[in-house]
């Protein structure tokens, strides 16, 4: 089974787009509702955490591990790569390459939590992949709460999306990074207020191709993990009421989630 871990539902969107271009191959997935948001975490309870959910993962049968999560990728990735043999995906270097690649005038915006932005790992991996780029980052705390209480289309929303985008606007950058895998719930209104002619790169679905081309080009690993007809499982640390709607919204059927402590 292919692990997946985030602080919340926002982990889901990449769930979903892995069984869009990754069909066949079952998923393991925990959504860590009871800590989340991590992003206002510090770098030493974000690896704590993402240990947990990497042990639990891996007790559940998962055999490659998808850090959905940008703070835990962010944070806690070289902890958990150096501390385990098995394949570990993050969601930074898809969306970073995929940014490099389509940006013209090279002025890449990024928005994500707290912990993303202030490890800088973005930015350093972008000046890595396109040194001739200028990389313009922006916190935003209160969107991770936002999409997780289900205020998607909320004017409050709307309005907290525009005054967070606004200095990126300014800088006129082509390209936008979701930093946060919650943010494709809100791509609808980011791409309204960010401008006409932005490349908005949803890290969910440059993931879900990175692990398309991994495990076409692994024979080994494609046949570990590949089982039709094998069910996915979900699981949540805690069951707040909207979760089951955002949930069935994300993958537009009705999901099973099991409660699990972690």
């Amino acid at each position: 089974m292919i692990g997946i871990f985030d602080s919340g539902v926002g982990g889901m969107t990449v769930a979903r787009a892995i069984e869009q271009f990754c069909p066949g191959y079952p998923l393991v997935y925990l959504g860590d509702l009871a800590r989340t948001p991590y992003g206002s975490k510090s770098p030493a309870m974000i690896t704590e955490y993402s240990h947990r959910n990497t042990e639990f993962l891996l007790k559940q049968g998962a055999k490659l591990i998808v850090i959905a999560c940008n703070s835990a990728a962010s944070t806690a990735s070289t902890f958990l790569r150096s501390h385990y043999s098995q394949a570990i995906v993050d969601v930074i270097f898809p969306a970073v390459t995929r940014a490099a690649e389509v940006s013209k005038n090279g002025r890449i915006g990024i928005i994500g939590t707290r912990a993303t932005i202030n490890s800088g790992l973005y930015e350093q991996r972008l000046l890595a992949a396109r040194p001739d780029c200028k990389v313009y980052s922006q916190a935003c705390p209160l969107l991770v709460p936002l999409v997780e209480e289900g205020w998607l289309d909320r004017q409050e929303t709307k309005m907290i999306v525009k005054k967070y985008l606004h200095p990126l606007r300014d800088k006129q950058i082509d390209t936008l990074i979701l930093g946060c895998t919650h943010y494709p719930l809100l791509k609808k209104t980011i791409a309204t207020r960010i401008g006409r002619g932005v490349h908005i790169i949803d890290s969910s679905v440059e993931v879900a191709l990175h692990l398309k081309s991994i495990l076409d080009s692994g024979e080994q690993l494609r046949n570990e993990l590949y089982c039709p007809g094998t069910p996915s499982r979900f699981f949540v640390s805690d069951l707040p009421s909207p979760v089951h709607a955002l949930a069935s919204a994300i993958f537009g059927r009705p999901v099973l989630l099991e409660k699990t402590d972690v």
